[in-house]
């Protein structure tokens, strides 16, 4: 229901429900994530299929990610690496298929003209179902806010002092959705091969299952984006200096003036810039990417503290957040046209993000995989 509580999240008149808890719930702690993670058995046999099998094609779009296995995590050279992208750890991951580049807004639009289907920021907000995640006495806000919307971007008018206060360039707009990316009165119109966005977790995974796909884990995400460059802070090296030739990125004051050295204020087209070794774009920039993988603060501590090599690891079993332990969200990786050196620089490569499962903003997208065997198991 988070998608829903950001009605009032960005409303001043319910400012207070931000830090409000339910009294009877208890948020699970550090050490309880920790055990979890712990009871994940780590496999001994690393081989891993590096080569696509024969006899299977590559699907329409998609490109073959050779098997290998991985440092994930920031390399040393990495000066803007955050705390929860360390310590680096080995990974065994074997070879999948990924799409070429996000899903854009033609390919999400046939999904929905064939099924039907509604996103979570198009659907009327349950207020019955809503109350059960807030606490007990909450009023009912008036009908004109209980809205389905989403979040969108705005600049501010002056320099920004705190850059974690996300509220200064996030705004909740009524109307706003995948056919609406910049707010109700816009539209699509110019923009079908642009990444569709304001998509929730379920609603990638909708697109996933009509497609015979699914979402990556982080570890082959992040092996997709690091190419033939497994020691490199971005996918082309470690010198950002041309960063305005590699991907879509704000250059300027963020959240200000953004210059535009890349040619785009906003989203791009997809392919407007070089793709990675194995032919990927927008690997970094352009819209933030959903994986499948809980996102939890002490994930990669745990991890590395097991000194071997897992194997097709699919993250933490459950999530945690040590600044909101009562959150459950999804790791999304790769940047977006929003990401500045002065604030997060999360065009590179291990760059992490946590995003909750019914968020939906105008720089969040997807991309899909497929393994060997769902595209065998596709033709019979």
């Amino acid at each position: 229901m988070y998608h829903s509580i950001q009605v009032f999240t960005f409303l001043s008149a319910f400012v207070f429900l931000i830090g409000c808890k339910e009294e009877k719930k208890t948020a699970p702690t550090s050490e309880e994530t920790s055990q979890k993670i712990k009871k994940e058995v780590s496999p001994q046999d690393t081989t891993v299929i590096k080569e696509k099998p024969q006899g299977i094609d590559t699907p329409d779009g998609m490109v073959w990610i050779p098997g290998a296995i991985i440092e994930q995590g920031a390399v040393p050279q990495d000066k803007m690496a955050m705390e929860h992208e360390k310590p680096a750890h080995k990974v065994a991951i074997d070879g999948f298929f990924m799409d070429i580049t996000e899903v854009t807004n033609a390919e999400f639009k046939k999904f929905v003209d064939e099924t039907g289907y509604k996103t979570v920021a198009e659907r009327e907000i349950d207020w019955e179902e809503m109350k059960k995640q807030l606490p007990e006495g909450t009023p009912k806000p008036h009908d004109s806010i209980m809205q389905p919307g989403s979040l969108t971007f705005k600049k501010a008018k002056t320099s920004v002092p705190n850059l974690y206060d996300f509220s200064q360039w996030w705004q909740w707009q009524i109307g706003a959705n995948w056919k609406h990316p910049d707010g109700p009165e816009s539209s699509l119109i110019g923009k079908e091969n642009e990444p569709v966005v304001h998509i929730a977790y379920e609603d990638a995974l909708a697109y996933c299952e009509w497609a015979g796909r699914r979402l990556p884990t982080e570890a082959e995400w992040e092996r997709a984006a690091q190419g033939n460059q497994s020691e490199s802070v971005y996918f082309w090296g470690d010198d950002a200096s041309g960063l305005s030739k590699k991907a879509n990125t704000w250059e300027g004051e963020f959240p200000v003036t953004n210059t535009e050295a890349d040619g785009f204020d906003k989203r791009a087209p997809v392919k407007s810039y070089p793709p990675n070794d194995f032919g990927l774009y927008d690997m970094a920039g352009n819209v933030w990417e959903w994986t499948n993988d809980w996102y939890n603060t002490d994930y990669y501590t745990e991890v590395a503290a097991r000194n071997t090599i897992l194997k097709n690891p699919k993250g933490a079993e459950s999530p945690f957040n040590a600044r909101d332990p009562y959150a459950k969200e999804k790791v999304m990786k790769g940047g977006s046209f929003l990401c500045n050196a002065s604030y997060c620089a999360s065009y590179r490569i291990s760059a992490r993000m946590a995003t909750s499962l019914d968020s939906s903003l105008e720089h969040l997208g997807f991309r899909t995989v497929a393994s060997a065997d769902m595209v065998e198991n596709s033709k019979r």
